[in-house]
């Protein structure tokens, strides 16, 4: 099952790290542009590694990581570790603190047909060539994807609880979560992370495209090598691992935003009719709310007027993908299918990477661009539940694109694991 390693990891310099949240950045897929410019003015935080600018972004970051390999500014730490990485954080509307609990470290870059790593959402390509490119030019992995195992055991977590009362550090991210890393450099307690995860399948939670950009760069490396054993460093990828049988994994919806239709307003809710109860509400800022709980239900709100969706039961035997009941029974397929394939025509394949469609997290900010006009209508759903997931990745089949949120995300900046042989702990070395 999961092969995984410790790491030296790559960390800013001791005096750096003293003001760490200044260092720290959102992952590439949710910062804002916003928050990029703000970030791109320090020269020394870790957007410039994570999302590089300039006409070959691949290069420049290529070119500044040696530079600041050079000056000292990163600093490779001298044992290998488990990174212990902590995040404590508040839901709107509760006073409970939740703390995820995890750890980082290396794992090998499965193929999905290894049944060893599961996915259970698409990839936009788009995304992908970016990361691969990344990768190949730095051989740094910036961030840690975010996987899942399962032990309901929890013989790791208090492993764990000790290694983070000696935090390296402590901040506060741009999500008000707290986050807190130690590291692990006991080898008869690596030893026993690393026989654990040995029986254990992972499902991937978060970093899509940054594991298939991993996987694609170890099978363009592994064409390009007669002596492949896979043991080589370009076989793994960086990731922060939870145990799902934890209470505090929380997944948010991901709700969908359209720039624009070829259809009026009369027309596009005429077809829905045909699949839809469509029912008017008054409130668009209720339209979250209206959904909760209820099976194929969506929040519309088109041209500044709102509207709650619910699939007609008879009409979900409709369904002819190819899939499995468990991916046809969720949420988003069903809005994939019958409103993006059937109502506006847009097929399947069409919808990984279609111009103007658009996913948003924040349900007020769905709500806004449609009052700006950048938007012409979002279309907003219930979250996915741990359990889906599960039954999802286990099936062997995945969900649209952007189906999850895990809340919260990890943050680029806390460390850095370089795939350079010489930079790299191989299995070998590990196990000693």
């Amino acid at each position: 099952m999961a092969e995984i390693l410790p790491i030296k990891a790559w960390r800013y310099k001791e005096e750096l790290s003293q003001s760490i949240e200044e260092l720290t950045s959102p992952l590439f897929d949710v910062v804002s542009a916003k928050q990029r410019e703000a970030l791109y003015q320090n020269p020394i935080n870790s957007i410039h590694l994570s999302v590089p600018r300039g006409e070959k972004p691949a290069d420049t970051a290529a070119d500044l990581l040696q530079e600041w390999k050079a000056a000292g500014t990163l600093v490779q730490d001298p044992l290998p570790g488990i990174y212990v990485y902590y995040q404590y954080f508040r839901l709107p509307g509760s006073d409970r603190e939740y703390c995820r609990k995890g750890f980082i470290c290396h794992i090998k870059a499965y193929d999905w047909n290894e049944g060893v790593l599961l996915r259970h959402e698409n990839t936009i390509p788009s995304a992908v060539n970016d990361r691969i490119d990344l990768l190949d030019k730095t051989l740094l992995n910036t961030s840690a994807t975010h996987g899942l195992y399962t032990d309901p055991e929890f013989v790791l977590e208090r492993y764990m609880d000790e290694s983070i009362q000696s935090p390296l550090y402590v901040t506060e991210d741009y999500q008000g979560v707290r986050d807190v890393l130690s590291v692990i450099h006991d080898h008869d307690v690596i030893r026993h992370f690393l026989e654990v995860l040995e029986s254990r399948q992972v499902l991937l939670a978060d970093g899509h495209h940054r594991y298939e950009g991993s996987l694609e760069y170890r099978k363009k490396r592994m064409v390009a090598n007669p002596n492949h054993t896979g043991e080589e460093a370009y076989n793994y990828h960086l990731m922060y691992l939870t145990n799902t049988e934890a209470d505090d994994l929380r997944i948010l919806p991901t709700h969908r935003v359209l720039e624009k239709i070829d259809l009026s307003d009369e027309e596009f809710l005429e077809r829905l009719r045909e699949y839809f109860v469509v029912t008017p509400k008054e409130d668009a800022y209720e339209l979250n709310e209206v959904i909760v709980g209820k099976n194929w239900a969506f929040g519309l709100y088109l041209s500044g007027n709102a509207y709650k969706l619910r699939l007609k039961p008879e009409a979900h035997s409709l369904i002819d993908w190819a899939v499995p009941q468990e991916v046809k029974d969720l949420d988003l397929t069903v809005m994939h299918y019958f409103i993006f394939e059937k109502v506006l025509g847009i097929d399947r394949e069409a919808q990984r990477d279609y111009p103007g469609l658009s996913y948003v997290r924040n349900f007020t900010a769905c709500v806004s661009q449609v009052d700006s006009g950048k938007a012409r209508l979002a279309l907003i759903t219930n979250d996915v539940s741990m359990e889906q997931v599960k039954k999802v990745c286990h099936s062997g089949a995945i969900m649209p694109q952007k189906s999850t949120f895990f809340y919260p995300k990890t943050i680029c900046g806390f460390l850095f694991s370089s795939i350079k042989e010489n930079e790299f702990i191989s299995s070998d070395t590990a196990c000693l």
